[in-house]
Parts: C-alpha cells; structure tokens; sequence
C-alpha cells in the first residue's frame, strides 16, 4: 500500500475512485425528480395580417378589423391584396342570376402559406380555375400535384410553377388532369410567398370558389353541411404512401351516429374516393367527423334543389378555438355549429356596413349535435365568432331563392387571424450539437 502510496500516480488514482464511489451512491439514494408539466402550444397575438384574393372586375371586397367594416371596389381582374393589423379578414360575395356563372359563390381573402389543399369536382365534371397570387416582390416558386381516383395524375406537369413579383397565375386544371372527376389538390411553395384558389363551375350548373381544406390529418371534422334538399357527396383523399380506412360519424341536429351502410371507407394510397352521403344525413345540417390512423385531406359537395341547381363547397377545418370572422355576409345568411365531445358555447357579434356593431349574443350547442342560427342584418354585414366553451366547429351558409332554385354558398369558419399557436420550444444544446 506504501509503495502505491508513493507511486507518482497512486494518489491521484485513489481520489478519482472515491469521487466516482461517492457519486455512485449520490445517483442511487437521490430522490426522482418531478417530472415537469406538459407543454402546450402558445397562444400569442397576430401583429400584422396580408389577405390576397383572386381578382373579380367590379366586384365588391368587405374589409373587416375588429369594430369596423368597409368594401373595396375591385377596378379590374387583378387580384386584391390588403395589409392590415392583426384580425383582419377580407372577402366577396358575387351573386348572378343569369349565364354560365349563375349562382353564389363566395370567396375568403387569404394569407400566403406554405401549403394549400383543395378538394372538389374534377376536370371531367367541372370548369376549375386554379389561381397561383405571388403577392410579394420577390419571385416565387410552386409545386401543383393533383390526386385522382385512379392515384396521382398531374406527374411532372405542375412541377416548379413560376410566378412573377406581384403576379398570378390562372392554370385550367385540364392541363394537368384533364381524366379527372374528383379530385384533391395541393399546391406547394417551394420559395416565396403564395396564395392559391380554385374557381369552380359545374356543367349541371352552379359556380364557386373551394375552400382552403386542412392538411393531411388523422382527425378530420367537415363542418357547415346544410340542411335541405339535393345532394351531398364526400370526397376524401389519402395523399400519402399508406391505404387509408376511414371511420365515418355524422353529427346532425337530433342525433350522433355511425351512417349505417356507410360506417367506413377505404382510400387507396394516393387516390381519392367520392362517398354519397345524402340519404344517410336525411336532409339535416350536420358535420361530418372522419377518424383515420393513416392521415387524409376532405371536402364535402353540396348540390342544392332546382333546375339549374346551384353548387357550394365546405372542406375540413379547425375548430373555433382561435374564433373566426366572415366579412362578406348578406340576407339568407346563417351559421351552422357543431359540438363534439361536450356542450359548446360560442360568442356572436353581427358588424353592419356603416353601422354600430350589435349587441353580442351567446349560442349553446348541444354535446354531439349542430345548431342553426340566423344572422339578421340588413345589406351587407360581417360576422364574429368566439368560442367561450368546448370544441365548436362551424361554416357560414347563404341561402336565397331564385325562382324554383335555391341559390347556395358555404365559407367554412376559418381560424381568426387576431390570434396563432405557437409550437413549445425548449432550451437545449442538442440543436447545435453534431
């Protein structure tokens, strides 16, 4: 031991033995820590706002801030863009009567994103405009694949889509996909800032613009189906590499239930399949909740009553946890909500063009069941909506006679832009660590 002792390393040695020793026991006898709360996205205010629409000569845009309503006249076809503070929304109604576009068709401003889904009818069925907006000044770049019931059908034809600073794009999406006759797409940006939309009229008749769906997901709600005669047809997408079996319940306003005869439906990997729900809703305004391990994208056709019907669009979207606003409104307009899980209760204020706002008013919707509710406004009007409890989804519908036909459009309410997630971040070395 003397000689270990005076060892020239020895020493050093033993101390590191007893600090490893001492440690040992210290990891064995120390208590087990907390373990620390679970984190939640962020809810943070939206400090500035650019909503793009496509353009509409002479057409009438409702600008909406919180407390105020003003419209914008639109002197040719280009596309409107508006800047504004956190909460804006901005939108037209065009309504005709008469010609290859009769009918309502109702479009919402929106912000450039990275990726936009659309679901609808296809070339085969349909006349569908797809509107590329670079709203910045900067070129930008897009990627436009379209889905089919028979897989992917666009190959590399919608491939690096180039749009000029402050330019658009109109694509007649027979150029892509001139076999299709349901169809979802997605529109991709590679670099830039751009905005898409998709005008569609139906060779049976009606025209409107589809509505931004959500992106590929496992829990997709399809809210602001309407009530009323005609047909109501669903069509779900599985983008990805994995067949998708879908389970199906509709929510409506007496009952939520599994369709019978239509419990299920498969989706083949990359296709697109189109499911006739009209006989299952029976008529009444639901929304339908589609549950899926494998991720897909919806939208939901309406055809309403008459000779020449007319046509509207819902899609899959969030609920009003973030609230929503809908800018264009008029007579005939109502809001059609659904609870899921438990009661729900929202917030709702009508905003009149150059009028005070009214007094807002509280709606309770039943667990499991959707709710209409009658907007009353004279001329043009925005519409508030704010969640106060439960999961709530909902659209905005308009609905006019026009003769023996009913002329139809359906906004799903899209979050609000006063308010964003954000993801919860964590402090640690491992993002710059090799």
């Amino acid at each position: 031991m003397s000689r270990f002792v005076e060892h020239r390393f020895g020493l050093l040695v033993l101390v590191v033995v007893s600090l490893l020793a001492l440690y040992g026991v210290a990891l064995v006898t120390r208590p087990t820590p907390p373990s620390p709360p679970a984190q939640t996205p962020k809810r943070v205010a939206v400090e500035s706002v650019t909503a793009v629409c496509p353009g509409a000569k002479g057409q009438q845009v409702n600008v909406y801030l919180p407390g105020t309503l003003n419209a914008e006249t639109l002197e040719n076809g280009d596309p409107y863009v508006t800047k504004g503070p956190g909460g804006l929304e901005a939108g037209y109604l065009v309504r005709a009567t008469a010609g290859e576009s009769r009918g309502l068709a109702g479009v919402r401003c929106t912000e450039p994103v990275p990726e936009t889904w659309l679901v609808g009818p296809g070339p085969v069925h349909a006349d569908v405009r797809l509107h590329l907006v670079n709203a910045d000044k900067a070129p930008a770049l897009a990627d436009v694949q379209v889905y089919a019931a028979e897989g992917p059908v666009s190959g590399d034809k919608g491939v690096g889509l180039e749009i000029a600073p402050g330019q658009h794009r109109e694509i007649d999406l027979r150029t892509l996909a001139p076999s299709a006759d349901i169809m979802a797409v997605s529109v991709t940006t590679i670099f830039g800032r751009v905005a898409a939309f998709a005008r569609t009229t139906m060779e049976t008749g009606g025209v409107d613009w589809l509505p931004s769906a959500g992106p590929p997901a496992t829990r997709v709600v399809v809210p602001g189906i309407p009530g009323g005669g005609g047909q109501r047809r669903l069509l779900v997408a599985a983008p990805g590499e994995t067949d998708a079996l879908v389970r199906l319940t509709a929510v409506s306003e007496d009952a939520e239930y599994a369709m019978r005869g239509r419990e299920t439906v498969s989706v083949p990997a990359g296709s697109v399949v189109a499911l006739d729900v009209t006989t299952t809703l029976a008529g009444s305004s639901a929304a339908l909740v589609l549950s899926s391990p494998t991720p897909v994208v919806a939208g939901l056709v309406v055809t309403s009553t008459g000779q020449p019907g007319d046509v509207a669009f819902t899609a899959g979207t969030p609920s009003l946890e973030l609230g929503s606003a809908v800018a264009r409104n008029g007579a005939g307009s109502r809001l059609v909500l659904t609870a899921l899980g438990k009661p729900g209760k929202v917030r709702v204020q009508v905003l009149p063009a150059g009028g005070e706002a009214a007094e807002p008013f509280e709606v309770d919707i039943p667990a499991g069941r959707t709710k209409n509710v009658k907007l009353a406004a004279k001329g043009d009007f925005a519409v508030s909506v704010t969640p106060v409890a439960g999961e709530v989804y909902g659209a905005r519908v308009v609905e006019e006679r026009a003769g023996n036909a009913v002329l139809l459009t359906v906004q799903p309410l899209a979050p609000a832009r006063s308010w964003t997630l954000l993801p919860p971040l964590t402090d640690t070395p491992r993002v710059v660590a090799p």
